[in-house]
């Protein structure tokens, strides 16, 4: 029996959560995406330490849900599976500019672009996709997509940072994967960005985070 695929186009409604408010005082809007497993509310506790009216944070909700452990208990969700990727990239894209435009960001602000785990291939595509002109741009324990090329990050001004962030001890870096992401950094982003190495696994560490602002 052969089985054929169709498309069809709909509108959908998700969440999402934030830190904090947006005001004149503030200095910095975080777009954070949490890693598999994450609720995005849960996520933004990485973040309660930072100063909370110079700090809006703002945390998309990865649309995928499901039970965690298998106890029907606890739930997590996931951005993205090897299964169609492109077309739900598509659709994330949409969903997250949707985010993007009903904030309506004030200039005065700096945008900090964070991603964690699986967060971190959404964060580096939507901001190469969408050429988004971000202040800061942090990829925390991730691995950056493979089709994605130094020429996709050739809009970024002087002055956006790019902070790439591992932990020592990771479960998910092989010695031989950390030493190839460390070379696709060097070339997607012509050495310029700053490579931090802690001590510790694949874990949101609030110290961390802390010190990526002043």
């Amino acid at each position: 029996m052969e089985t054929s695929e169709k498309q069809i186009t709909y509108t959908s409604t998700n969440s999402y959560s934030y830190l904090n408010g947006l005001s004149e005082k503030t200095k910095n809007v975080w777009l954070v995406f949490h890693g598999i497993g994450y609720l995005s509310r849960y996520f933004l506790k990485y973040f309660n330490e930072l100063p909370s009216e110079e700090n809006y944070i703002i945390a998309p909700q990865a649309p995928s849900k499901y039970y965690l452990n298998n106890q029907y208990k606890h739930v997590g969700a996931s951005w993205l599976t090897k299964e169609s990727t492109v077309q739900e990239m598509e659709n994330l894209h949409g969903y997250i500019n949707a985010v993007f435009k009903a904030e309506k960001i004030p200039p005065h602000c700096n945008l900090i672009v964070f991603g964690f785990s699986q967060g971190v291939s959404i964060a580096s595509r939507w901001v190469a996709k969408n050429k988004i002109e971000c202040n800061q741009l942090i990829l925390y324990a991730g691995g950056i997509p493979n089709e994605l090329t130094s020429s996709d990050f050739d809009f970024l001004e002087e002055k956006t940072s790019v902070t790439v962030i591992m932990g020592d001890k990771d479960e998910y870096l092989t010695e031989e994967r950390l030493r190839t992401e460390k070379q696709k950094i060097e070339i997607l982003f012509k050495g310029k960005a700053k490579q931090i190495t802690f001590d510790g696994g694949h874990e949101v560490k609030k110290e961390i985070v802390n010190s990526l602002v002043k």
